[in-house]
């Protein structure tokens, strides 16, 4: 039988898990509504590199001070890997989504993510869906529902985007928990900012060979010049992924994942405050319902 180690030994610290899970979803919004301000200056892929290039650097000098010089790949290499490239999946659609829906519409789509983890959890690990988990998908759909409110002949693509990112995302976690659960949690940040870093200069050469009458958007537009002023947005872009990064893992090794993910849930009411705030929007009384359905139904599958 294998021996528990100190780290597992020790108690969790609730008001610490706490405090960091919701300073990490007020920068993640924050860098969330600033995305959203400057998506017709920027290109997504030129935020992922340019942001992922001002965090490395600061990753890989918290490993060296911590490890003193003594840096190893991850075990599972290949996992990690894997894990990252959903991740960066799961961040390219919900990142496309924000200049077509509103801030609150895409936050409230997104954090359905509970629910995919529930079916996730069922299909891939073999749990078992207790009646509140049905509950918490029925919830959660009728919820997006009120949120989004598809017609027929005006359908609107961009509004399953947050949802495709939260599968991608309910998909990485159960990834993170099957297979890489020992990986040091900075190394798997590291991991994250190098796969945005390659896959934004991929797709940065690919848009080079495209004809000029196709290069515009959020995703095909050149990159934009950087003056002083955007290297401001791309700093702040960066403390805003670099927080949200390790600032959920130090959250949920010191707190129960039910009671964090409640507040996790944050977020939602911070995109309602940024959106009010930054855009003028002000959700009516049927998209506020169906953002508590969602937040309730995320509740319910985290308390199965």
């Amino acid at each position: 039988m294998p021996q528990t180690s100190p780290e597992d030994q020790r108690g969790d610290n609730i008001p610490l898990a706490v405090s960091v899970i919701l300073l990490t979803v007020l920068a993640l919004s924050l860098g969330d509504a600033l995305i959203k301000m400057t998506s017709g200056s920027f290109v997504i892929w030129q935020i992922f590199v340019l942001r992922s290039l001002i965090v490395i650097p600061v990753l890989f000098g918290v490993l060296v001070a911590r490890d003193k010089g003594g840096i190893r790949l991850p075990d599972a290499l290949g996992w990690v890997t894997l894990r990252s490239l959903m991740l960066v999946g799961m961040w390219v659609c919900y990142y496309l989504s924000l200049p077509e829906l509103t801030l609150s519409a895409a936050a409230a789509a997104y954090y359905t993510l509970p629910i995919f983890i529930t079916l996730f959890s069922a299909v891939f690990i073999g749990d078992r869906i207790s009646g509140a988990g049905w509950a918490a998908v029925f919830l959660g759909f009728l919820g997006v529902l009120l949120i989004l409110r598809p017609e027929a002949g005006d359908f609107n693509a961009y509004a399953i985007l947050p949802l495709v990112s939260a599968m991608l995302y309910a998909g990485a976690m159960i990834l993170t928990r099957t297979r890489c659960r020992q990986q040091d949690p900075i190394m798997l940040s590291l991991a994250l900012n190098i796969g945005f870093v390659v896959i934004g200069g991929l797709a940065a050469g690919i848009i080079l060979l495209l004809p000029e009458t196709a290069r515009q958007g959020f995703l095909l537009a050149p990159w934009a010049e950087m003056g002083p002023s955007e290297w401001l947005s791309m700093s702040l872009l960066a403390a805003a992924i670099l927080t949200g990064s390790i600032g959920a893992a130090i959250a949920y090794q010191n707190g129960p994942p039910a009671m964090i993910g409640a507040f996790d849930f944050a977020y939602v009411g911070f995109a309602v405050l940024w959106g009010l705030v930054f855009f003028a929007e002000v959700p009516d009384m049927v998209s506020m319902f169906g953002m508590l359905l969602v937040v309730g139904a995320g509740i319910l599958a985290l308390r199965r």
